[in-house]
């Protein structure tokens, strides 16, 4: 089981910057920067690349909706360049409250334009002269969309990799399922290790059954709040504002993947309850409503031997890579608390 490192997106990129470069002489394999709407990832990746000499840098994700499917070629081929082969390509489709409010872009046939976007990638990386012909993307342009003088064109420069490798954030059903058939890596979230066979199994089975050899074993790459000690409880409690938010406030009524999430984990009562509040405006009271069993049971918080039987529990399900957060505001804990989980590995 590998182990990384998940960046948040809401601030103190230096300090967080100095921690990977930490994190990386006590081991960790891999370092995620989220997007969201916050800065963007690319330059944060690039600092991370000049930074760093050994840890893989994923993005974690870029939206599909934001960039052209080329130019997200383009992106990661050049993160891949400055990084000596190290990036890793995660995309996702968000939610239509970003998409649409915040870029002004409709958020239609995520499922449609996710494979389009994969396949169209690996031609750039090819430096295949691209040319595609799908429902969503037309590369080039057809003459009657525009003025009739785009041509088909490759990459000038020679990418690292040919294959940069592909992770996909997906919870719906048929979204893993396309994840499990066509990408190297999936990226859940809020993942519950004993809930995750009967949330996600059948969808996986189906996508590994169309999975193409070559892509090698799928990469199960979950996100998890880390800190281990005797005297850790009382970090239970600043997870919660993250699932407060997510379950709440991300997405509107019907439309929030992350509750329903959590109302699949058998949480529907208390999810509706943190949805009702966190829209209300009453984002304190949503945030207390946050069980601890849910929080317990997708982190690895509380003494070693406990942290321990989650990781194992972790690997059980199928995890391969963990993205530890480690909750402190301590450089040397957070140190601490990795070495700690590595100690515990499988």
């Amino acid at each position: 089981m590998r182990i990384g490192v998940m960046l948040d997106y809401s601030g103190g990129f230096h300090e967080a910057a100095d921690r990977v470069v930490a994190l990386e002489t006590a081991g960790i394999d891999v370092a995620v920067v989220a997007e969201a709407y916050s800065y963007d990832a690319v330059s944060q990746l690039g600092y991370l690349a000049a930074k760093t000499s050994a840890v893989e840098l994923a993005s974690g994700v870029f939206p599909i909706y934001t960039r052209t499917p080329s130019l997200l070629a383009m992106t990661a081929a050049g993160l891949d360049f400055v990084s000596d082969g190290r990036f890793r390509l995660g995309i996702g489709t968000s939610g239509p409250q970003v998409v649409e409010g915040f870029h002004g872009v409709a958020f239609d046939a995520p499922l449609g334009r996710t494979r389009e976007v994969v396949d169209i990638c690996r031609q750039v990386w090819r430096r295949d002269r691209v040319t595609y012909h799908g429902k969503h993307y037309q590369v080039p342009l057809p003459p009657e969309r525009g003025t009739g003088l785009g041509k088909a064109l490759h990459i000038i420069n020679h990418p690292v990799r040919e294959r940069i490798p592909i992770s996909i954030a997906a919870l719906g059903p048929k979204n893993v399922e396309l994840t499990a058939e066509i990408a190297e890596g999936w990226q859940p979230v809020f993942f519950y290790p004993e809930k995750a066979q009967s949330v996600w199994g059948e969808a996986l089975d189906a996508g590994r059954a169309k999975r193409d050899p070559s892509l090698g074993p799928l990469d199960v790459m979950v996100g998890t709040s880390l800190a281990i000690g005797d005297d850790v409880e009382d970090r239970l409690a600043w997870v919660k504002p993250q699932l407060g938010l997510y379950i709440g406030g991300m997405g509107a009524k019907g439309r929030n993947f992350y509750h329903n999430l959590a109302t699949r984990y058998g949480f529907g009562e208390v999810a509706n309850r943190i949805q009702e509040l966190y829209l209300s405006g009453r984002k304190t009271e949503a945030i207390a409503a946050v069980p601890d069993e849910l929080v317990r049971q997708i982190s690895l918080i509380g003494p070693r031997g406990f942290v321990a039987e989650r990781v194992a529990a972790f690997a059980e399900a199928g995890v391969t890579t963990l993205l530890a957060t480690p909750v402190t505001t301590d450089r040397f804990e957070a140190v601490r608390y990795v070495e700690d989980l590595k100690a515990v590995l499988p």
